[in-house]
């Protein structure tokens, strides 16, 4: 069972959080995680065009989604992912019933970042996707997991550069709860096959 970890990062926060989804990922047995980071060179013509991770995601169980936040939504490598994704894969669901999730960072409290994770929730929606939120309350304590609040996925605000350890710890918590699911998911649908083989 496997999770692909898509994310752009500009200042390395993105992709500090990623590394914390994947190692939660990772804290699950049997699943594995790999980190597709979206790069300046998959990118031609404002064009995605990096067929490896198209095909890591067909093969994956999971997909969470990664990308900083700004100017209130995701960035423009992001989208040209996301609009790489459109032709067949939308038109003929090829990612339907795939778990997915997503995580943002942004400079602000708020900074619009949870428009960041509704665009991820709608990417995925419309790919046939089945999204994962959190299911840890955001109680406003600042040194507790999901302290900034966020059902949808994990939000981040980060100071200097920096991220903080609570942040850190909801983003790990995702990537288990995801691998999770994932786990439970295949279960379930072993138990089928089986029954439909009787």
């Amino acid at each position: 069972m496997n999770v692909a970890i898509v994310y752009h990062s500009v200042t390395g926060t993105t992709a500090r959080l990623a590394e914390a989804v994947a190692d939660g990922c990772h804290s699950v047995p049997e699943v594995t995680a790999a980190l597709f980071r979206i790069e300046a060179a998959d990118i031609e013509q404002g064009r995605y065009h990096n067929r490896t991770v198209i095909n890591a995601i067909d093969r994956a169980d999971a997909v969470i989604f990664g990308s900083p936040t700004f100017m209130g939504s995701v960035s423009a490598q992001f989208k040209a992912f996301a609009d790489a994704t459109a032709g067949e894969y939308w038109g003929e669901q090829l990612w339907a019933d795939k778990i997915a999730a997503g995580f943002t960072v942004g400079t602000g409290y708020c900074g619009d970042t949870l428009h960041s994770l509704h665009y991820l929730q709608i990417l995925a929606a419309q790919q046939g996707m089945l999204w994962a939120g959190l299911d840890l309350a955001g109680a406003g304590d600042r040194k507790a997991p999901n302290r900034l609040g966020a059902q949808a996925g994990v939000i981040v605000r980060a100071v200097d550069g920096a991220i903080e350890t609570p942040d850190l710890h909801t983003a790990f918590y995702l990537g288990q709860r995801v691998a999770r699911l994932v786990r439970r998911f295949r279960v379930v649908t072993t138990q089928i096959e089986r029954v439909q083989q009787l």
